[in-house]
């Protein structure tokens, strides 16, 4: 949101009042971290007792949760509610008790990173990590800002206006402006859709149904990452909005509406390293069940099918030798007008616990699809409203709305009774056969409501989400066990990488789309999402059959892979018989690479790097990697770009080093820009310099031993020994010592 106008004045209807100096610095054992500093900053310079008189002062505080992490507070009055922040696993009360406070000087140190402020005048707090300034808050940094009724800004609608669910009106805001250095990067705020480089752009923080082809996003995240070394995650669910060198071009500006502002800032010095400290402070990926890594194949949207349409497809795949490992059952599984009322369709589905047997008896897990709506005409409408289970307005009466389902109410999971209604139908299914929950939508959370546990209809318009899919997977772990449940998911917030697998949403079928969906992957994954997937050959319309191939060479490709479409069908051979061809060869390597992917799924719980990498991510040294958006690392070692075009060509960039084309095995000199020509049975997909590639005996299943037949590709251009640990989906573990030096070109 923009406040001024150019830089010295404001826009009309604005007032604001900045921080002006650290009139004086304090040590408190008081904060929720341990020990940290309170900072008196006026909103003027204090040269004179009567200075102090009608004078609103900004409180500042400063505390560690975490080692390398750093709290700042930024409150204007104390005494009006704050909705609070994110639950925050790894903040842990004197969890930072190494944080060293000096209050001479306003220094706190924790870890590798240190944050100064210097008394006085003019306002300055810097951060510092391993003893290099990386960004700070000076003068007009720190504002307390309001807005006349009739202010106009850019501000605009945010979210989907359609559905009451924009931000609402708000007339106070806190920002803070931290410094942009010349030629920073900054990445992440969720999955976005634009650019990677987020610098440039307005970003709002409010989570939405708009597709993939507009600036809304279904998952939206307050954490910015730096290619200067830092992080920093806005501790605040509701709305927060962004200006990254876009209204002060050296600046990174956000704001919240109140009079509370928090934020941490996380300490590098790589990408990586935020996004462990990230993820240890909002919690880790957990393991997902090494058969979701297989394909997904689903009936599609609004397509008519049955048992036996089902089965055909399975039939057809299987002949093809084109292995499905899940198979997922999409809106109409239920019987129109009643979603989700959690009953099969007995129009189409006369049979289900016999059908979901036979399926088993294919050895295919089953995927449902579920919403958080109850509409009207369901039986179970009537049961919620009678028990309060559904959201309500303001005078007591149900909120309700014709958008997606007539009449639909929403379930209230601030109320434990209802989460635990909710959760006792989804029970029913898993005990029927289900493995496993598409949980769709999630976004269009109304603000105009009451929430059981009096929540700030502000903060839980993102918070939803969390809510809504910790209900389910609560659920599939207690029937699964942890490392067996995993969901389909939509839409998330800050901490939902804890509960995978997420999907980028309703992009289109065309090339433009695909490109866009890579993209906000990629912007996913510098947010702290270890998975994620896509509908393969775009939601809306029907590709081509070039779009197609091109796009399952690129699914598959991925952590999870799934086909998936509005009106029409995702299988192969409904395009060409070379799609067909495509989807073998593209299954048949990924599941030769399940020793490789479950091996980096694994890291990703440990460390919460995720297995699809933007290149800066695993290169953060090379300057030719800032804006590559077109490409990515699959794990650590390989890379991958795909084709965005029918004609096959392909422009991309190779760090230093000989890299090996995984399929073709021909090894060139990286360095360089590389333009390639392929066909739809290839793309450039290169294996790093020096890496050992762990390759499994079989293509048919995801979800074998392998250890059993186990090859180690060993790729030139390395040195020395190399330490490789493969783990089995049993759980069991084998460490290997590889010596590289006598593999060569």
């Amino acid at each position: 949101m923009k406040f001024t106008d150019g830089f010295w004045q404001l826009r009309p209807g604005v007032t604001a009042l900045y921080g002006q100096e650290a009139y004086d610095i304090q040590r408190t054992d008081a904060t929720a971290d341990g020990p940290g500093l309170i900072v008196t900053a006026p909103t003027s310079v204090i040269t004179r007792r009567g200075d102090t008189l009608n004078r609103p002062v900004l409180t500042v505080t400063l505390s560690s949760p975490l080692n390398g992490v750093i709290r700042v507070r930024i409150a204007h009055h104390e005494g009006r509610p704050w909705h609070g922040g994110f639950a925050l696993p790894g903040a842990v009360e004197g969890g930072a008790a190494a944080a060293s406070v000096t209050e001479t000087g306003g220094e706190l140190t924790t870890g590798r990173l240190t944050a100064r402020i210097a008394p006085g005048a003019p306002w300055s707090l810097s951060f510092e990590v391993d003893g290099q300034r990386v960004t700070g808050s000076g003068s007009r940094a720190q504002g307390y800002v309001r807005l006349a009724a009739d202010a106009a800004t850019d501000h605009g609608i945010v979210g989907n206006a359609r559905a009451d669910s924009g931000v609402p009106d708000e007339r106070a805001f806190v920002h803070e402006q931290l410094d942009l250095g010349v030629g920073e990067l900054i990445y992440g705020l969720g999955e976005r859709f634009g650019p990677l480089v987020k610098n440039g752009q307005s970003v709002e923080i409010w989570n939405a149904d708009g597709g993939t082809s507009s600036e809304q996003a279904y998952k939206s995240v307050p954490l910015h990452v730096s290619s200067r070394g830092y992080g920093v995650l806005v501790n605040d669910p509701g709305h927060v909005s962004y200006e990254i060198g876009s209204e002060a071009v050296e600046r990174v500006q956000f704001s919240v509406p109140g009079e509370v502002l928090e934020y941490f800032v996380l300490a590098g010095p790589t990408p990586k390293d935020v996004l462990e400290r990230y993820t240890a402070l909002t919690g880790r990926p957990p393991v997902v069940p090494a058969w979701s890594y297989g394909l997904w194949l689903s009936t599609s949207f609004t397509t008519d099918y049955d048992e036996a349409t089902v089965t055909g497809f399975i039939d057809e795949m299987a002949r093809r030798e084109l292995p499905v490992s899940v198979f997922h059952f999409d809106c109409f599984w239920m019987r129109e007008f009643q979603w989700c009322d959690f009953e099969w369709d007995p129009r189409v589905f006369p049979d289900p616990d016999g059908m979901l047997a036979r399926l088993h008896e294919r050895d295919l897990r089953v995927c449902v699809w579920i919403n958080p709506y109850i509409a009207q005409r369901s039986a179970l409408f009537a049961e919620a409203a009678a028990s309060g289970f559904l959201v309500t307005r303001p005078d007591g009466s149900i909120w309700q709305w014709d958008l997606w389902q007539a009449g639909m109410g929403l379930v209230d999971f601030t109320n434990p009774d209802a989460t635990a209604w909710y959760q006792g139908k989804l029970r029913a299914l898993i005990d029927q056969g289900v493995d496993c929950f598409k949980t769709d939508f999630g976004e269009r959370i109304p603000t105009d409501v009451v929430w059981a546990d009096g929540a700030d209809p502000s903060r839980m318009h993102n918070l939803y989400a969390q809510l809504y899919n910790a209900a389910v997977h609560e659920v599939l772990v207690e029937a699964r066990g942890e490392g067996d449940a995993v969901l389909f998911a939509r839409s998330a917030t800050a901490g939902g990488q804890t509960m995978p697998v997420h999907w980028g949403g309703d992009s289109t079928s065309t090339f433009p789309s695909m490109a866009e969906t890579l993209r906000g992957g990629l912007s996913l994954a510098m947010s702290g999402f270890a998975y994620w997937s896509h509908d393969i050959g775009g939601f809306e319309g029907t590709p081509d059959a070039a779009v197609f191939k091109r796009w399952t060479a690129f699914g598959l490709l991925g952590s999870h892979s799934r086909f998936h479409g509005s009106q029409s069908y995702r299988v192969p051979w409904m395009f060409d018989e070379e799609a067909v061809e495509v989807t073998r060869i593209f299954t048949h390597l990924k599941m030769r690479l399940m020793p490789y992917l479950y091996a980096a799924g694994i890291e990703a719980t440990r460390t919460g790097v995720p297995l699809m990498r933007p290149m800066v991510l695993e290169f953060p040294g090379d300057p030719a990697m800032g804006y590559l958006d077109r490409q990515y690392m699959l794990g650590s070692d390989i890379l991958v770009a795909p084709v965005f075009s029918a004609d096959g060509e392909v422009e991309f960039y190779l760090p230093p080093g000989p890299w090996t084309h995984l399929l073709s095995g021909e090894v060139v000199e990286g360095g360089a820009w590389r333009r390639e020509r392929h066909g739809f049975d290839t793309l450039p997909i290169y294996v790093r310099p020096g890496a050992v590639i762990p390759w499994g005996a079989r293509s048919d299943r995801p979800d074998y031993d392998y250890l059993d037949g186990l090859e180690l590709r060993v790729f030139p251009g390395g040195s020395g020994i190399a330490d490789v640990t493969i783990t089995a989906p049993d759980g069991r573990s084998q460490r290997f010592e590889v010596d590289r030096s006598a593999v060569t070109g």
